[in-house]
């Protein structure tokens, strides 16, 4: 009821029942005032809401760390609204639990196994599978995020028939709730993560990905708004059909150990195998920043774990500093 209605803008709420407006006004009348908020024992008792799951379990760290961050800007739109001269949970002493940042070096496949994936895609179902083999190309060979794969167009490629090509990317097209989004369907073209509005990001991209991409063009054409990754009807495919395709995927492409294990358990690993891949060739770490979309601090912190072939090298530089 409250995602349906009383938190929607008045002109997409739906019509309530007579059942469902008693419930409402109970509601209205039950919940405390905005102010109370500013109760130490009040905000304390919404912190530990949050650090549960509906069965009274411990919630995953970025999941607290999600909504109290909700919770803070709730807050800080207060302040500005003069409830509050401060904000009242800058005032509690409450330890945030730490997240895990760092990407699983166990997730990251080698190329080898990234081109057998790939590889595998066209055989899952009849349209899916091949449709999205050159999306999933995208996501690893040029570090695509999805939802920058979901809103790339013909526009945005340059693809020779010989040689490195180049994506120039404009938009992101992320799945949401058509309840919540602008345009009031569940994907929309927005800014790209991090960047202002218009602001593009260039990827250089292998031949092996521009053969992939123009062969894609040729076989299934773009939407009629250049999009290249459409369904038959010019849709968007949404990530649980990303998610399907790819779990029949991995059941295709490795061994029963390496199903059971986190090798490659999203679509998303195939972007951290990406950057693993630059990391490790040697790229520097500013260059694969500004192609994967990150900063370098971030891309360093989120990747340390991945940038493999160093530590013999560092351990003869300590044997060579205790022998002296």
């Amino acid at each position: 009821m409250l995602r349906v209605h009383a938190l929607l803008p008045e002109k997409r709420r739906t019509d309530l029942t007579s059942t469902q407006t008693a419930a409402l006004s109970w509601l209205e009348r039950a919940s405390l005032p905005l102010s109370a908020l500013g109760e130490a024992h009040v905000l304390r008792t919404a912190l530990a809401a949050i650090s549960v799951t509906f069965a009274g379990a411990p919630a995953g760290a970025n999941t607290v760390r999600r909504k109290r961050a909700v919770l803070h800007h709730l807050l800080e739109h207060a302040v500005e609204q003069k409830v509050f001269s401060n904000n009242p949970l800058d005032g509690i002493k409450w330890t945030v639990p730490k997240a895990v940042t760092a990407v699983d070096p166990r997730t990251v496949v080698n190329p080898a196994q990234a081109k057998q994936l790939l590889d595998a895609i066209p055989k899952v179902g009849r349209k899916r599978g091949p449709r999205l083999q050159a999306l999933f190309a995208c996501i690893y060979y040029a570090a695509l995020r999805p939802e920058e794969a979901a809103d790339l167009r013909q526009r945005n490629c340059t693809l020779p028939e010989a040689g490195w090509g180049l994506i120039v990317l404009e938009k992101a097209r992320p799945q949401g709730t058509k309840r919540w989004t602008n345009s009031g369907e569940t994907h929309e073209s927005r800014s790209l993560k991090h960047r202002a509005d218009k602001e593009t990001r260039e990827i250089p991209i292998p031949p092996v990905l521009v053969a992939i991409l123009r062969e894609h063009i040729a076989a299934y054409g773009t939407a009629d708004d250049g999009r290249i990754f459409t369904t038959r009807t010019g849709g968007t495919y949404s990530s649980s059909a990303h998610s399907y395709v790819w779990q029949e995927t991995r059941k295709l492409a490795l061994t029963p150990a390496q199903i059971a294990s986190s090798l490659a358990a999203r679509p998303y690993d195939l972007r951290h195998a990406a950057v693993s891949l630059w990391l490790n060739a040697g790229v520097p770490a500013v260059e694969v920043a500004k192609r994967a979309g990150h900063s370098v601090d971030v891309l360093l912190r989120v990747y340390a774990k991945c940038m493999d072939g160093q530590q013999e090298q560092i351990n003869n530089k300590i044997n060579d500093a205790l022998d002296e």
